[in-house]
């Protein structure tokens, strides 16, 4: 009699994709982002370097460049995540790809939920304090918090730069494991890892949930007066708390999900359902290189004109002021006069 061996626990079993036929729209879906998106960042890159020079402004535009930065260094990886899926794998096979797409796409993601909340905050304080000095208002005339932000975010992709981490196999029972200090060991790393996950959304969300509902308050509250700069402010912080609803919320719910079927030790049916949920959500998350750029015109006016002056010229005509491209950070001490339609 002939002894079969035994099937063991597998992490590349655990990433392949359960219907590939599914697995190929993603990878669509995410070329059609990559192409819509990375022309789109990429002028609002040229416009930050080479018309309002960012770095010698004293506004939100230093921030709002690292944004685009994040999400245009996301963006590269989209095309390299489209080949594994197209491939039938859930992430690269390849040990160096894997640990680098996953380090790309935590740092970037992260850049860019950072910076979308920094910039949320300074309103806050423009709009609910306006008299009050803060440290962020003192640090955002200078380069260093942006720098210090994507240093802050580098040890955080430490936990998630593991193969095991985007197939979800975070606290899987594997065979009969007992008690043992690799158990403990593999399960304080798995809670490290989510703990980071998780994190990166929930505490930034109820930051700006904070942050909108007090701006929406002093809205009401103005009987008197402009209200043209907090109708603006109330614009950014809904536009960004979209950006999450749309993006982020759902790939955290689901990756909760895929957990609860990971311990519960579901049957495979139902996990590999979560599985592929999951997987979806996280490719509805790469849709916010698109809609940063919402968050751009309703941060700056200066932005939008210039912005439609110069890839859209036939939008404009002579009663908005656009921003002289030879005048530094944006002055605009020699307007050309236009208007929006």
């Amino acid at each position: 009699m002939v002894n079969l061996p035994v099937p063991t626990e597998n992490p590349i079993n655990d990433c392949g994709a359960g219907n590939e036929a599914l697995y190929k729209f993603y990878a669509a879906v995410m070329i059609i982002i990559f192409i819509l998106a990375l022309p789109l960042n990429a002028s609002v890159m040229h416009l930050f370097i080479f018309k309002l020079r960012f770095w010698k402004s004293n506004t939100n535009n230093v921030f709002l460049f690292n944004l685009v930065l994040a999400d245009i260094l996301l963006l590269f990886c989209l095309p390299v995540k489209a080949y594994t899926f197209i491939g039938g794998e859930r992430r690269s096979g390849n040990d160096t790809v894997c640990k680098a797409m996953l380090f790309m796409l935590f740092l970037n993601r992260g850049a860019s939920i950072a910076f979308l909340t920094v910039t949320s905050i300074d309103r806050y304080f423009n709009v609910v304090h306006p008299g009050r000095k803060n440290l962020l208002r003192a640090l955002k005339k200078s380069p260093q918090i942006s720098i210090l932000i994507w240093l802050l975010l580098l040890p955080l992709t430490i936990p998630t730069m593991l193969k095991n981490f985007e197939c979800c196999n975070s606290h899987k029972t594997v065979g009969n494991s007992t008690f043992s200090d690799d158990v403990l060991i593999k399960d304080v790393v798995d809670s490290a890892r989510e703990v980071v996950f998780f994190s990166q959304i929930v505490i930034p969300f109820i930051v700006l949930v904070y942050c909108t509902v007090h701006i929406v308050n002093r809205l009401r509250k103005k009987t008197v007066g402009d209200k043209t700069k907090l109708r603006r402010a109330v614009f950014l912080v809904t536009s960004v708390m979209v950006v999450f609803s749309i993006c982020f919320l759902p790939c955290t719910i689901a990756r909760m999900v895929l957990l609860i079927a990971r311990v519960q030790d579901w049957k495979d049916i139902k996990e590999d359902k979560a599985a592929m949920a999951f997987d979806g959500f996280m490719v509805l998350s790469y849709l916010d290189c698109l809609l940063d750029p919402l968050v751009y015109c309703f941060c700056s006016t200066k932005f939008k004109a210039l912005y439609l002056s110069n890839y859209f010229p036939f939008l404009v005509n002579g009663d908005v002021i656009v921003p002289d491209s030879s005048n530094s950070a944006g002055n605009t001490s020699n307007p050309k006069r236009s208007n929006i339609i």
